[in-house]
């Protein structure tokens, strides 16, 4: 996995191929872990374009997510205990009845057992 670098080195030119694709060396796709079919978010700054391999800004917003939960003092076991009512939220929003309603009236004999 890569690792976080603010090393700005030149390693070489390449050229735009006749289906508008690049290569990105084969030293930076090592050092990067980059494999086939790779994917990578192009920024443009002013006349330039910047290549960032989608995995790197996954990471960047993973940390910051969790810097921001420690910073809020929420554990990972605050976290998962919302998602049940999460989840039966977007599904009322998504289908206008909660989960629980629609169990119940699939399968009313688990709900007598409980």
């Amino acid at each position: 996995m890569a690792t976080h670098n603010t090393t700005l080195e030149y390693l070489t030119t390449t050229k735009i191929g006749e289906k508008g694709q690049l290569t990105v060396p084969k030293q930076f796709r090592q050092d990067l872990d980059l494999g086939t079919g790779a994917p990578f978010a192009v920024l443009r700054l002013g006349d330039g374009l910047i290549l960032l391999p989608e995995q790197q800004r996954f990471e960047r917003l993973c940390r910051r997510v969790s810097s921001s939960l420690t910073a809020t003092g929420l554990t990972l076991e605050d976290v998962l205990s919302t998602l049940p009512e999460a989840r039966n939220r977007v599904y009322a929003r998504q289908y206008g009845k909660s989960r629980a309603t629609q169990a119940s009236r699939r399968h009313p004999r688990r709900q007598r057992e409980k």
